[in-house]
């Protein structure tokens, strides 16, 4: 039996509510800021993204955090990087499919919350109006 085979073999079962879970660093991966908005933005594209088409959708992510984001989710299983010979260099990257069925439920949610903006901010303002009582 391989190393790795034993170590997976010898995990306790998955429990996101466990400080020791390794799925809390995928969950904060995936549900940071920069994590979510870079999955739908490739779930969202018909086709593969280079770095610099991705980091121009999302509105505000710096070169190192896009680069940050990208290598967690590829690590995370979510995120292919391909690397196409040419000169100079092509590099696209799109979802896998475990990465396509996580970036699902996170659209729905980024829909959820433009279409309900106005209610959102609506209960930002009342929070706030009340604080300053």
């Amino acid at each position: 039996m391989s190393t790795s085979q034993e170590k997976s073999q010898n995990l306790p079962a998955a429990d996101v509510f466990s400080a020791l879970c390794s799925s809390r660093g995928a969950l904060q991966h995936l549900t940071g800021r920069w994590g979510s908005l870079t999955m739908v933005a490739l779930l969202e594209s018909s086709t593969p993204l280079r770095f610099a088409e991705l980091r121009r959708k999302i509105e505000g992510i710096s070169d190192r955090m896009m680069s940050q984001t990208l290598g967690q989710l590829e690590r995370d299983g979510m995120v292919k990087r391909e690397v196409r010979s040419s000169i100079p260099p092509h590099v696209d990257y799109s979802l896998t499919p475990l990465g396509i069925k996580v970036a699902r439920p996170l659209q729905t949610l980024t829909d959820i919350i433009e279409s309900q903006l106005d209610e959102v901010i609506a209960s930002q303002e009342l929070y706030d109006a009340n604080l300053e009582k």
